[in-house]
């Protein structure tokens, strides 16, 4: 059953997204895709999943349909702006599944909302605590537009769509993906987003996830020190991690079969 595209206002722009159903005795499945990535980023997950449980699936602001919109919000604007349109579709204590910035977004949602979600899966993403972050990691995110800028739109298309996915059909999706933007468009996007989260980094606050968490990350994973963030989140928080074997920084699209495995073993745990 093809899921249903609604819209919700605010401020800076007009927010589109995707549900399904509902059914009331199943459980909701909250995607929330990456950076510069649409609701396309949760196909193969959507055709998998949505028979068997409830799905919502967004344009982020700025991203895919949910532009013209002005990069003026924050990350916690971000997470109120889902908690809205959550509560307006009666939606209560989802599973949050964050790939890459959508995992950074979770976080802050949860820091904001901490009863707000039954469990979180992080796919390719990394902690928010700023222990983690060294000062010239989070200068740098500040400070990406012009190094977006300098390389050509063509060349940083293909390294954007080959450097995110190991699989031919993750390439030919990002690819995709990248070309609705022009090239101003998504540097700018790009630079908004790398320094929000920097931003929500340098609040110092103590992101602890109050519910469930399993984080998934791919073997062949080469966006920034996702990696060594996993493993290093692993370890001194005691937290489950999978690692994808094949899977780049896009797993979900690179295992697409594997990764609905472990939502739906995730789920049946948090529901049964």
């Amino acid at each position: 059953m093809p899921l249903t595209e609604k819209n919700h206002t605010v401020p800076y722009g007009r927010i589109h997204y995707w549900v399904s159903g509902p059914r009331k005795a199943r459980p909701w499945l909250v995607f929330l895709p990456g950076l510069t990535a649409d609701h396309r980023l949760f196909d193969q997950q959507i055709a998998g999943l949505e028979e068997e449980f409830n799905c919502f699936v967004w344009d982020a602001p700025g991203h895919g349909a949910s532009r013209p919109f002005q990069l003026r919000f924050s990350l916690d604007d971000k997470a109120r702006y889902l908690h809205d349109i959550l509560e307006d579709e009666g939606i209560t204590h989802p599973i949050l599944i964050g790939q890459s910035m959508g995992g950074y977004l979770s976080q802050v949602y949860l820091e904001l909302y901490p009863e707000g979600a039954g469990g979180f899966l992080s796919i390719d993403s990394c902690p928010l605590k700023r222990e983690y972050y060294t000062g010239w990691e989070l200068a740098l995110l500040k400070h990406t537009k012009g190094m977006y800028l300098s390389i050509p739109w063509k060349l940083l298309v293909k390294w954007g769509s080959a450097g995110t996915s190991e699989s031919e059909y993750g390439h030919q999706l990002m690819r995709r993906m990248m070309e609705q933007y022009d090239k101003a468009e998504y540097c700018a996007l790009a630079d908004h987003g790398y320094r929000i989260v920097a931003e929500a980094v340098e609040t110092n606050r103590r992101y602890d996830i109050p519910c469930p968490v399993w984080l998934l990350c791919g073997e062949k994973d080469q966006a920034g020190s996702a990696q060594r963030y996993n493993r290093e989140w692993q370890k001194r928080e005691d937290r489950k991690l999978i690692w994808l074997p094949g899977a780049g920084h896009n797993s979900n699209t690179d295992v697409p079969e594997k990764v609905n495995e472990i939502i739906r073993a995730f789920a049946r745990a948090r529901w049964e």
